[in-house]
C-alpha cells in the first residue's frame, strides 16, 4: 500500500488532468502577460506621441488627458511584462504580483471602453483567463 496521497505521484506532484490543465494555463498565463504587457507599452507610446490617434466615444464618466492614459498604459504595461516574465521563471511573487497586476489591467481596460472598445473587451477576458489560471495552478508545493 502506498502512503501518498490519492491523485499525487510519490514526488509529490498531482497527477489529476485539471491539474495539468492548471498548470498549462499559468504557462499560457505569463506569456500572455508578456504580450499584454508589450501591447500595453505600444498604446501608452501611441497615446503620448499623438493625442489624435484615439477618438473618444460619446461622453464617459472617466475622462483623463490621452497624455495620462498614454503614461498609465506604458506603466501598466511595463509592471505586467515583467511580472509575466517572474511567472516563466516560476517565481511565487511573480504568480502574487501577476494576479494583483492584471486585475488593475482589467480595470483600466474597462476604463479605456470608450477609446478602444473592441480591443478593451478582448484584453478584459484576457485578464480573467490569467486571473482564473494564476488563482488555480496549486501543483507547486506549498511550504508548512
Amino acid at each position: 500500500m502506498s502512503s501518498t496521497p490519492s491523485g499525487t505521484t510519490g514526488s509529490g506532484t498531482p497527477t489529476g488532468t485539471g491539474s495539468a490543465w492548471a498548470a498549462g494555463g499559468t504557462m499560457f498565463a505569463g506569456v500572455l502577460m508578456i504580450v499584454t504587457g508589450i501591447f500595453g507599452i505600444i498604446e501608452g507610446i501611441v497615446a503620448l506621441a499623438n493625442d489624435e490617434v484615439y477618438t473618444h466615444l460619446g461622453d464617459y464618466t472617466f475622462k483623463f488627458d490621452l497624455t495620462a492614459w498614454g503614461w498609465i498604459h506604458l506603466i501598466i504595461g511595463i509592471l505586467v511584462l515583467v511580472a509575466g516574465a517572474a511567472i516563466l521563471k516560476g517565481s511565487e511573487a511573480g504568480r502574487i504580483a501577476g494576479v494583483a497586476l492584471t486585475c488593475l489591467y482589467v480595470i483600466v481596460h474597462f476604463m479605456w471602453l470608450p477609446y478602444q472598445p473592441l480591443w478593451s473587451i478582448v484584453a478584459i477576458l484576457v485578464g480573467v483567463f490569467v486571473i482564473w489560471a494564476l488563482c488555480t495552478d496549486r501543483s507547486r508545493p506549498t511550504r508548512p
